[in-house]
């Protein structure tokens, strides 16, 4: 798609400018002083000239810490603004949703301090991309720069290396916090930042919501067997919260260990036979499937065991004119269409974005003494517009990858550790994916700590996973 811009000769380049207050919390139960500074940062190119601005947030502590590590925090998308991670996981204020997968409702929204945050163990310095939040291109930017899986990594590698130069951080342990496309970013980064002219090491990286490898998060994608069987234990899961299974198990978990023997031993087997499965082995996987998905077993039969996960979201409550949620499947939404194959909206992100929204621009404002009257760009229409995955690439197309630079980071560097976060309920990126990707590309699972949650792809959404969420994050740290 042509860019926007080409017809402009040079874009604005705002000045550079901070907004730096003071602020008092308990966090992790220890009372801190600290500063929050929102600052906007122009990134040239090889030869000076201007292509961004982009804005931080930066959480820091008043106190001299010796060797006080410092995490870089960002969304995905791509052309999502961190405002999800900001207002409800890491940031000192949360926004307040219900626990219960209900409906926000409208404004005014309640904001809490955030005693979850883990600004006690770190500072914290909040990144949105280029074309998200504040953040814009300027000068003589264009979409080419910026919006791209190599060009995205490289600019925000640019950012987290200039705002270490900036505030002196060279010796700071240093991690990265990136959620669903932000985990893609962290990983793609890591040449960018371990590279020879300037070799900056990550202590670790935090995946909240891993998407390393695509093939076994895109459900819709026809003839990608694998997805069908990375989705299953999720639908389960799905079928379990909403009370659908027959004879319905008293634990979650040990359900899915039995789903995840089922659709590794007999599920992925009878997929790759195909026409070649005998009768009464396609009947006996059918009813077997049926029972896990909570759905009748013909409709299975004619889906010849292949149904879709984004099929399920409107199959699963079908019969009560519901559909569940993407992001989250414990929610549920009534849509006009009770007769469409699929869901036109995301039960989840319609039931609290406002909400996010509302708060974040109150608390900038309000709060951080932020003047800019600019909008606030929670996710970007312009950076999936103009988004090129391989940009220049002649290859047959292939699904997007980036575990392998996470594993040959962790080559390089090893004492790098990486912890990922997952939700049983997530249709965005499927908690049995996380468990298929880390184990097949070669990546040190002995420095790998893997976490789970009975919530969906924001996981701080349910209040008791958001508390869990808090102390494995804030246990991570301590891993030596």
């Amino acid at each position: 798609m042509a860019n926007e811009h080409e017809s402009d000769p040079s874009l604005p380049i705002p000045e550079e400018q901070s907004f730096v207050t003071s602020h008092t919390g308990k966090f992790g139960g220890r009372k801190l002083d600290y500063s929050a500074e929102v600052s906007n940062m122009l990134l040239k190119d090889s030869e000076g000239g201007v292509y961004a601005s982009v804005v931080t947030t930066a959480y820091l502590a008043k106190e001299k810490q010796a060797n006080r590590p410092v995490t870089f925090v960002f969304n995905g998308g791509p052309g999502s603004s961190s405002v999800w991670l900001h207002m409800g996981m890491v940031g000192p204020k949360r926004v307040v949703v219900p626990s219960d997968a209900q409906d926000a409702g409208n404004a005014p929204y309640q904001m809490v301090d955030n005693e979850y945050s883990i600004l006690d163990v770190t500072d914290i310095v909040l990144i949105d991309p280029v074309g998200t939040g504040f953040s814009k291109l300027a000068g003589k930017g264009t979409a080419e720069d910026v919006w791209g899986l190599k060009e995205d990594a490289k600019t925000t590698a640019t950012v987290i290396r200039e705002w270490i130069r900036k505030n002196k951080r060279w010796n700071s342990p240093k991690y990265v916090l990136g959620e669903s496309f932000g985990t893609t970013r962290s990983a793609a980064m890591l040449p960018y930042l371990h590279n020879r002219e300037e070799p900056i090491r990550l202590n670790g990286i935090i995946m909240v919501s891993q998407a390393l490898d695509f093939t076994g998060s895109t459900p819709w994608t026809p003839h990608n067997m694998l997805a069908y069987v990375t989705y299953l234990p999720s639908m389960s899961a799905t079928a379990w919260y909403h009370n659908k299974l027959a004879d319905r198990p008293a634990s979650l978990t040990e359900h899915l260990e039995e789903v995840r023997s089922f659709a590794v031993n007999e599920y992925l087997p009878a997929l790759f036979k195909g026409s070649r499965l005998p009768a009464a082995e396609f009947n006996q996987v059918a009813s077997k499937l049926a029972g896990y998905l909570g759905l009748d077993v013909n409709y299975v039969k004619r889906a010849n065991l292949r149904v879709q996960a984004n099929r399920f979201e409107k199959q699963l409550l079908r019969e009560e004119g519901l559909s569940t949620g993407n992001f989250d499947s414990r929610y549920t939404t009534n849509e006009t269409d009770d007769l469409a194959v699929t869901t036109r909206y995301d039960a989840a992100s319609a039931a609290v974005s406002a909400a996010y929204t509302a708060a974040l621009n109150d608390y900038l404002h309000n709060d951080l003494g932020v003047s800019w009257l600019q909008p606030y760009i929670v996710s970007s229409s312009e950076v999936g517009d103009n988004w090129v995955w391989h940009r220049g690439s002649h290859s047959e197309p292939q699904f997007v990858h980036a575990a392998s630079y996470l594993a040959e980071g962790m080559s390089k560097n090893p004492a790098l550790k990486v912890m990922v976060a997952s939700g049983y309920y997530d249709y965005s990126t499927p908690f049995f994916d996380a468990e298929f990707t880390f184990g097949r590309h070669g990546i040190d699972m002995s420095r790998v700590t893997m976490t789970y949650y009975e919530s969906g792809h924001m996981m701080y959404l349910h209040h008791p996973s958001l508390q869990k969420l808090a102390e494995d994050t804030r246990a991570f740290y301590l891993v030596k």
